[in-house]
């Protein structure tokens, strides 16, 4: 069955009913071209941001473009790299040695303080009377002491002149040497009397930097107790602990014989720099479960840079190679045969086998088929065929460096 619809025409006789106005179609039209317009600059900028630089192109028949480097001769130091850990020379918690009343503090949590410098002050009034206690029985008893020990001499002498039995001179000497032996009781009582009063004043034993109060004035500050009113961590100086390769060991103990067994610190950031000082311990024995020993080094840390308990990069020399050829180590290839180097000769890249004695991190030094001046492939060696073209990028080293009969510009 056809479907039927009236139109109505309008003044002209145009259809007007169920029929689209005339400007959808312009609409539509518009749409599609500026989301070609649109399209357009997405693929334009795109192509912009992406384009390769200049002078990351070969020129036709170029070869394979790389960048260079070029080989030295120069001594390098044979270190090895560990994390270490700051530690306090001295570490000491500070504890009451007598039970009273904690009065007051005289310093600020923080300070720096000086071995002997009063930290704390706890009540003294009890330790006073057991002094003023202790000194009246001594005097006491040192008075009795002094009647019996003339009581001997007079029994002495009559006991001579057979005046009076020797059961009597004998008592009077016994009695001398009773209050004798009570009298040094006495003085060593009066002496310990003494010395908790002089423990009422609580002094710093080292020259340090002190923590937080961990008992505050008011409280009670217990002898027995195991919490200590402060700690203090001596930092002048401070020693680092680090641990390295039980394989090193040769090399530490040569290098430890010879007296230039040194650690160097690099503490980046603001403020930081690098800090020397002899390895002035070795453990006696390796851990059995890291395979590494320890060892200790110590800073007079006179800039309070170095914190116990901070972790730090420690560098250690073990050796030196003088006269050593050095290639940056990003041309250095490892391969199922062993490792090596492409070097640049006439434009052409030559693989030539090394072996790799130190690697610092930016440089190797090796040895094989190499020179000082040589020419070498450090990016783009995955493009690179051997004995194939090359086109060298942008020199990364100075032109005088480049040898005239190992590059030749590209045409």
């Amino acid at each position: 069955m056809r479907a039927e619809f009236q139109q109505d025409s309008g003044p002209n006789g145009a259809a007007t009913g169920d029929r689209l106005p005339r400007r959808a179609p312009r609409a539509g039209l518009r749409a599609g071209v500026m989301g070609l317009v649109a399209l357009g600059l997405v693929l334009a900028g795109f192509s912009w941001f992406t384009r390769p630089k200049d002078g990351d192109h070969a020129k036709p028949g170029g070869g394979a473009p790389v960048r260079i480097g070029v080989v030295e001769r120069r001594g390098v130091a044979v270190t090895e790299r560990s994390v270490g850990s700051v530690v306090a020379e001295t570490f000491v918690q500070v504890l009451p040695q007598v039970t009273g009343k904690l009065e007051r503090q005289d310093f600020r949590e923080g300070q720096f303080v000086r071995r002997g410098e009063l930290l704390f002050q706890i009540d003294p009034r009890p330790y006073a009377a057991a002094v003023a206690q202790a000194r009246g029985v001594y005097d006491k008893d040192l008075a009795q002491l002094k009647n019996a020990q003339l009581d001997l001499q007079r029994f002495e002498s009559l006991f001579q002149q057979n005046s009076t039995s020797k059961q009597s001179r004998d008592t009077a000497a016994a009695n001398a040497e009773v209050m004798a032996a009570t009298a040094a009781s006495d003085k060593a009582a009066l002496e310990a009397a003494l010395l908790n009063l002089e423990y009422t004043k609580i002094r710093s034993p080292i020259d340090g930097k002190t923590g937080p109060v961990l008992i505050q004035p008011g409280n009670i500050a217990n002898a027995s107790s195991s919490t200590a009113l402060v700690t203090i961590a001596q930092v002048r100086p401070v020693k680092v602990s680090f641990t390295l390769p039980q394989n090193d060991l040769p090399r530490l103990q040569a290098r430890q014989r010879t007296g230039k067994l040194l650690a160097r610190l690099e503490i980046p950031g603001a403020g930081g720099g690098a800090y020397t000082a002899p390895v002035d311990f070795v453990a006696n024995s390796v851990n059995a479960q890291s395979g590494t020993i320890e060892l200790r080094a110590t800073f007079r840390n006179e800039d309070l840079a170095l914190v116990p308990g901070q972790l730090v990069q420690v560098v250690v020399e073990l050796g030196d190679l003088p006269d050593a050829i050095v290639a940056p180590r990003n041309a250095v290839n490892d391969s199922p045969t062993g490792p090596y180097v492409y070097v640049v000769e006439r434009n052409k890249a030559v693989m030539k086998p090394v072996t790799v004695l130190f690697d610092d991190g930016a440089d190797d030094a090796v040895t094989g088929d190499l020179h000082p001046g040589d020419v070498v492939i450090t990016e783009g060696q995955l493009r690179v065929d051997p004995g194939g073209k090359v086109h060298v990028l942008g020199r990364s080293v100075p032109a005088p460096k480049l040898a005239s009969d190992r590059i030749h510009p590209a045409q």
